[in-house]
C-alpha cells in the first residue's frame, strides 16, 4: 500500500487541525522511511520477485525492525513522545493522534500484505494478501484515501487557488503513481524501491505543507 496511507493523515488533520499535515505525512509513512533507510544500510532486505503477488513483485522478506507490529507500536510510541517534545502540546491527546498515524500504516499492511509482516522480530507472519486481488486493493486504497481527503476538504475551507485544487490534486496523483506501479516494470533493484520511496515520501511532505498553509479550519472566520 502506497496511497491508502495518506488517508488517516488527511483525517486525522481535518479534527486536530494544531498538528500540521506534513507531519500526518511524515508519521504516515515513517515506518517506510525507516524501512527504506534500513534497505540502503543492509539491515533489512527484500528481492525483487515477477509474480510473488499480483499487486507488486517485492519479496519483502526480512523487515523485524519496521514493519512487525511490535516495531510498529514502538515507533508509534516514539513519534508521539518526540512530538509532544518538540512542538510543546500542552496534552498529549495530540501527540497520540500523530502515533495513531504511524500505527495504522502496520494495520493497512495486513490487509493487503501477503504473510510477510512478523508480530515480533522475524516470525509468526501475518497479511491477508489483498495484493492478490488488484481490483480490491485499489478500492481499498483509493477508499481509504478519498475517505480522509473527504474529512479534511469539509473541515478546513480554502484561502487560495492552491488551497482549493491543491488537496485534490495530490490526491489524484497519489493514485496515478499507484497505477502506474501496477502497469510498469519491476524496478531494477532493492536501492532503487528504497530510494524511490524516500523521494516520495519527501516530495509529497513538502507539498502537503505548502498546501495546507493555503487553507484554515472551516470554523474560522
Amino acid at each position: 500500500m502506497f496511497a491508502g496511507h495518506y488517508g488517516p493523515s488527511l483525517a486525522v488533520r481535518a479534527v486536530r487541525p494544531e498538528v500540521p499535515l506534513w507531519l500526518l505525512f511524515v508519521a504516515a509513512q515513517l515506518v517506510d522511511i525507516a524501512w527504506a533507510l534500513l534497505v540502503l544500510g543492509g539491515v533489512e532486505k527484500l528481492r525483487i520477485v515477477p509474480g510473488i503477488t499480483a499487486a507488486n513483485p517485492l519479496d519483502l522478506y526480512y523487515m523485524p525492525y519496521t514493519h512487525s507490529l511490535l516495531a510498529a507500536v514502538l515507533w508509534s510510541l516514539a513519534m508521539a513522545v518526540a512530538c509532544r517534545w518538540l512542538f510543546r502540546w500542552p496534552a498529549w491527546t495530540v501527540a497520540a493522534w500523530v502515533g495513531v498515524v504511524v500505527l495504522s500504516h502496520w494495520v493497512l499492511d495486513w490487509l493487503v500484505h501477503r504473510p510477510d509482516l512478523p508480530l515480533y522480530d522475524d516470525t509468526v507472519k501475518v497479511g491477508l494478501g489483498l495484493w492478490n486481488h488488484v481490483a480490491l486493493s485499489l478500492v481499498l486504497e483509493a477508499s481509504v484515501l478519498g475517505g480522509g481527503l473527504w474529512l479534511y476538504l469539509k473541515h478546513t475551507r480554502a484561502l487560495t487557488a492552491v488551497g482549493r485544487y491543491g488537496p485534490v490534486a495530490v490526491v489524484l496523483l497519489m493514485l496515478a503513481i499507484q497505477g502506474a506501479a501496477l502497469v510498469g516494470p519491476p524496478p531494477p533493484s532493492p536501492a532503487v524501491v528504497a530510494v524511490s520511496g524516500l523521494s516520495m515520501y519527501v516530495a509529497f511532505a513538502v507539498a502537503a505543507r505548502w498546501i495546507d498553509r493555503q487553507r484554515v479550519p472551516a470554523d474560522r472566520a
